[in-house]
């Protein structure tokens, strides 16, 4: 997807799906622990909000010609370095392991719809000029938006695989 508006188009679709797979299942459902790393379908949202808060730190940057402010994430550990994305994925689950799914899927929710209205907001062709913004180096900000429709996409694709393989 190259232009704005496809990728914004993509993102609301996808919301959609997430919002119509989460509608149709219990609470109980959405917090039984059944998963890869035993999360449950609400640790799985939380993860996606955690990286999500990195995404629209980096449109709010582009808006305003500034530095992105990040979340404080675990100390010591680089959320652009590969080989530290699991041991922070770790720490977003203990961080968030105890909060009720209605608080998860409310930050959730506003979080995704404050992304794609903060796109909205960015000039085409500011958000598609590589280099543009110093700290993406040699990506323009169309990647960011991608980027998190294809964790969503991802993460969508594998709990409804290992919802199949449960009611087999």
């Amino acid at each position: 997807m190259n232009r704005k508006d496809e990728i914004l188009s993509a993102l609301r679709a996808e919301f959609a799906l997430w919002e119509e797979l989460l509608d149709g299942m219990t609470e109980a459902e959405i917090t039984a622990h059944r998963f890869p790393l035993n999360w449950s379908i609400k640790d799985v949202i939380v993860h996606l909000w955690a990286w999500q808060q990195r995404s629209i730190a980096r449109v709010k940057a582009a808006l305003e010609n500034g530095e992105p402010d990040f979340p404080r994430w675990a100390p010591g550990l680089d959320p652009e370095a590969e080989e530290d994305v699991e041991e922070l994925n770790a720490w977003i689950y203990e961080m968030n392991r105890e909060r009720p799914w209605s608080a998860v899927h409310r930050d959730w929710r506003e979080g995704f719809q404050r992304f794609v209205e903060l796109g909205r907001e960015v000039p085409e062709d500011e958000m598609l000029e590589v280099g543009r913004y110093p700290w993406l180096k040699e990506y323009p900000l169309s990647y960011i938006l991608s980027a998190s429709l294809e964790h969503h996409q991802e993460h969508r694709e594998n709990l409804l695989d290992s919802l199949d393989q449960n009611k087999a």
